[in-house]
């Protein structure tokens, strides 16, 4: 353990083994203190000077750089002499301290703070009862009156507040609201102005079964308001005494009823609190959006529209720094490759791509750094199939950025953007599997729920890439626990389409029934909000079915192939013995692009120009699909499959030989890959 510093309550410092440091007279410990306020910004000589006097004496620089000194050799008392220091440092026309962020324990309390607030209430309760011992006093407490202090202390004393509030809310939620009750009212006795102090008391009265207390508090509040300020009781209390007069089912313990009630309060309180003009409200904006892309179809349909809205309007106001914090607040990953918006999607990769080049060129901070970071991730998110090279390499410079920051949320965000962009070439199903596995460890380590799922869910196709079923099960089921507890509805999606193809893969079951499982697997996608997804895949998936199992093509002919079409267009043409014009749709047929169902594709096309002696397009094929050769084929995609890659190369390099011949339709249509 290191240097660590205390704010709340008297300033002082501790050594590695927890003693205290010595740091002489109030002056010094008012320069530290000062250099605390900054947060790591260099603080003129001239500012300290204004701060430690009123009437600043002849010698003040001296005496400032003599408080300096004594300090840096209390802090650093190893540091050989003449050597720069470290901690305490001279940068420019002042000093800075370059403290870590859990050193200090009013940043160490922001930060419990804050991650209680995304925890469960049994997790939450725990870390802030830990966080609020850390109080030894009023913040700053020795400098009470000095106007560098006055907004940090305040600031801090309304973040305790709200953590003791925060607290008592857990507490409830847990059904512990006789416990709270001590607590309670000591807190609104020492603030008697909060009403959010009153109405929690008042609540916890009434769930511990003292509802005529809980209405006598309710009442106090009520004189003390209107008597001494002049005021009514604001919505929460009023609403809170009618629904104890009528005994409102809400008022139960349960999580969801308080979860419903502080989502009412807390959003009632923002749109008093915060101007409509307030450039954060966009912020604000592009976090909600965030998790209402996680919730289900038509909150990821409805995230998708108001982000270009929000990107937009953050554009406008000329703020490189807003508009790249608006961008990169939409960490939602991804783990299908074809885009549900193209359009969309290129808007924001343009609007990233002007960011990145309006910031600040050069600056260094890791503030500044990890902003890049996130524009780059979403470039390469939002690029995925795009063959101009830009996408992979904002990804590859996402991670490296991410790495050297050390940030775990800004890494498990750049591999989410690497996985989008390992899809060059076929056969890298490994390396997407060695992503899957870092993003569970890292997601799981660090509670990044949404990125802990997309780690399964990689693995989980990675996996049935390599035929290893049994591994790619216990991905699919931890995500869909984690689904389940985390209200994740849409990896539902792709866990069924999984075990649809696992049926069809592992010859557990008839072409029939891996059929009605396919069929049910595409009705999960109605309205999940994923037309990247949706369009023409069951058709293709039933294509495959029917290939593998030596049958002709289903009667899709006017099916909606969505962007597969090229690739079915031969096949189910000979499959009619329409033979020119099948050849005239496979000469005119695309490379298949880069995504989860390259390797699929690749092989349709292997197959029709095997049947129609087009040599060009089996060398092309045999090329494509050579490093996958330990693959099946599609089975990367988690949703269908045409069997080993290796029996397709085999076939391909049989026509390609000497004495290969021609296959009619019936006999390609029979064969079974």
């Amino acid at each position: 353990m290191g240097i660590a510093f205390g704010v709340l309550g008297p300033v002082t410092a501790w050594d590695g083994t927890g003693g205290a440091i010595a740091l002489k007279g109030p002056r010094h410990r008012a320069v530290l203190a000062r250099l605390i306020v900054a947060r790591g910004r260099v603080v003129p000589v001239t500012r300290l000077i204004d701060d430690l006097w009123d009437e600043p004496p002849a010698g003040a620089v001296g005496a400032v750089r003599t408080f300096v000194a004594a300090l840096r050799r209390a802090l650093e008392p190893d540091r050989p002499p003449r050597t720069p220091a470290r901690l305490l440092v001279t940068e420019g026309p002042g000093y800075a301290l370059r403290a870590g962020a859990d050193t200090v324990d009013a940043w160490r309390f922001e930060h419990a703070v804050a991650a209680a607030a995304d925890l469960s209430p049994e997790d939450g309760l725990g870390r802030l009862e830990e966080a609020l011992g850390w109080w030894r006093g009023p913040a700053y407490a020795e400098f009470a009156d000095q106007d560098w202090a006055r907004a940090e202390r305040s600031r801090l004393a309304e973040l305790r507040l709200h953590a003791v509030e925060r607290h008592a809310e857990m507490r409830l939620a847990l059904g512990r609201a006789a416990e709270a009750v001590p607590d309670l009212d000591a807190h609104a006795a020492g603030h008697p102005w909060r009403e959010e102090a009153w109405r929690l008391l008042a609540l916890a009265l009434y769930r511990s079964g003292r509802q005529g207390d809980a209405l006598a508090v309710l009442r106090r509040a009520r004189a003390l308001l209107v008597d001494e300020l002049g005021v009514d009781p604001g919505p929460g209390l009023r609403r809170l005494e009618t629904d104890i007069l009528r005994q409102a089912d809400h008022l139960d313990s349960s999580v969801r009823g308080a979860a419903d009630r502080v989502w009412a309060e807390a959003t009632a309180a923002y749109d008093r609190a915060v101007a409509s003009g307030a450039r954060a409200r966009l912020e604000t904006t592009a976090g909600l959006l965030r998790d209402l892309a996680v919730t289900g179809g038509g909150g990821l349909r409805a995230a998708r529209e108001h982000r270009v809205a929000a990107v937009e309007a953050a554009e406008e106001l000329g703020d490189a720094e807003l508009t790249a914090r608006v961008i990169g607040a939409f960490d939602v990953p991804a783990i299908w490759t074809r885009s549900d918006d193209p359009g969309q999607a290129a808007r924001i990769v343009a609007a990233a791509g002007r960011t990145l080049a309006a910031l600040v060129p050069g600056h260094a901070a890791a503030g500044h750094e990890a902003a890049r970071a996130r524009l780059l991730a979403t470039i390469a998110l939002e690029s995925r199939g795009d063959r101009s090279g830009q996408g992979p390499r904002a990804a590859r410079q996402a991670e490296e950025i991410a790495r050297r920051l050390n940030d775990p949320a800004l890494l498990a965000f750049a591999l989410s953007g690497l996985f989008m962009q390992t899809f060059d070439r076929t056969g890298l199903a490994a390396r997407r599997d060695e992503i899957g596995a870092e993003l569970v460890e890292l997601s799981a380590r660090q509670g990044l729920v949404t990125f802990e799922v997309l780690g399964h869910l990689i693995r989980m196709q990675a996996r049935s890439a390599l035929a290893d079923f049994t591994t790619a099960d216990a991905h699919a089921a931890e995500a869909e626990r984690l689904a389940v507890r985390h209200e994740r509805p849409l990896v539902g999606v792709f866990t069924a389409w999984y075990r649809a193809l696992r049926l069809d893969a592992t010859g557990r079951a008839t072409a029939e029934e891996a059929e009605a499982a396919y069929r049910e697997a595409a009705a999960r996608l109605d309205g999940a909000g994923m037309p990247g997804m949706e369009r023409g895949l069951l058709p293709l998936a039933l294509l495959c079915l029917r290939l593998r199992h030596g049958q002709p093509p289903p009667d899709v002919e006017h099916a909606d192939w969505g962007p597969y079409a090229p690739w079915a267009r031969p096949l189910v043409l000979l499959a009619r013995d329409r033979r020119a014009e099948a050849a005239a749709a496979l000469r005119a047929l695309p490379e298949p692009p880069h995504d989860l169902l390259t390797e699929a594709l690749w092989c349709l096309a292997a197959r029709a120009a095997r049947t129609l002696g087009d040599r060009t397009t089996m060398e092309r094929a045999h090329a494509a699909l050579l490093p996958a050769a330990g693959e099946l084929a599609g089975a990367g995609s988690g949703v269908l499959t045409l069997g080993p890659v290796a029996a397709h190369l085999d076939d391909l390099a049989a026509a390609l030989g000497p004495s290969s011949g021609r296959v009619t339709p019936s006999a390609f249509f029979s064969k079974n890959t």
